[in-house]
């Protein structure tokens, strides 16, 4: 099904990602290395590679620098950072830097699924603890300043819209949200889209950080 880089330099945690690759996406291919200039090489090279699972403290990376060389020199391969760092503003900032997903080290293995799932359907991925405290200090920062989506932008959202982006807000997954409004997932998704393109953002990480302050209970009165 598909065909993923795992960078790491630890041979027990590829093994392990493998594993829950093979069970999750069967048929699926892997290639491992253990060095962000073999990683470079690879992606470079193979104009068939899915998704690259890129280790930030593997020999080479110099931090958040080497996920930059990689979005440079191969554009168009999305990028998951699958790392034991789990400080908020680093994962934030590896979004920022053009990672699709942070996936932490100590995640299950179902939850890892998950988010290689979400990934490779094209979404954006960070743990919902993130979400919420990325959030939270948003809305900390900004509780003096004005709102940071215009009103009328609000206001061009359906109410399903906005029940959406409430959750989306709330760290939950498409699937949890589908399961939590009684809609499918297909439709999730369109509503995804229609946010995103009605907010003005590009990804859904800079959506729910945008919508951290929103009162949602005042639009969904109207």
């Amino acid at each position: 099904m598909y065909k993923i880089l795992i960078a790491d330099d630890h041979p027990l945690f590829r093994e392990a990602i493998i594993n829950v690759i093979q069970s999750g996406f069967p048929g699926s291919e892997t290639i491992e290395t253990e060095d962000l200039e073999t990683a470079l090489q690879l992606a470079t090279e193979d104009d068939d590679l899915d998704l690259v699972l890129l280790d930030l403290n593997m020999p080479g990376m110099h931090g958040l620098n080497g996920l930059i060389s990689l979005r440079n020199e191969a554009p168009t391969v999305p990028v998951v950072i699958v790392s034991a760092e789990d400080d908020k503003q680093i994962v934030l900032q590896a979004i920022t830097c053009g990672a699709v997903g942070f996936i932490s080290k100590s995640s299950p293995r179902p939850q890892m699924t998950d988010a290689l799932q979400q990934i490779l359907n094209g979404n954006v991925y960070l743990p919902s603890d993130i979400i919420r405290s990325a959030s939270s200090d948003n809305r900390r920062q900004r509780r003096m300043s004005e709102p940071q989506i215009p009103p009328e932008m609000l206001n061009s959202l359906t109410r399903r819209q906005l029940l959406v982006l409430e959750r989306m807000a709330q760290g939950e997954s498409n699937k949890q949200i589908a399961y939590n409004l009684s809609i499918a997932e297909t439709t999730v998704k369109a509503h995804v889209s229609a946010i995103l393109r009605k907010l003005g953002v590009h990804n859904r990480v800079q959506a729910i950080l945008s919508a951290s302050d929103i009162d949602f209970a005042h639009y969904l009165r109207r």
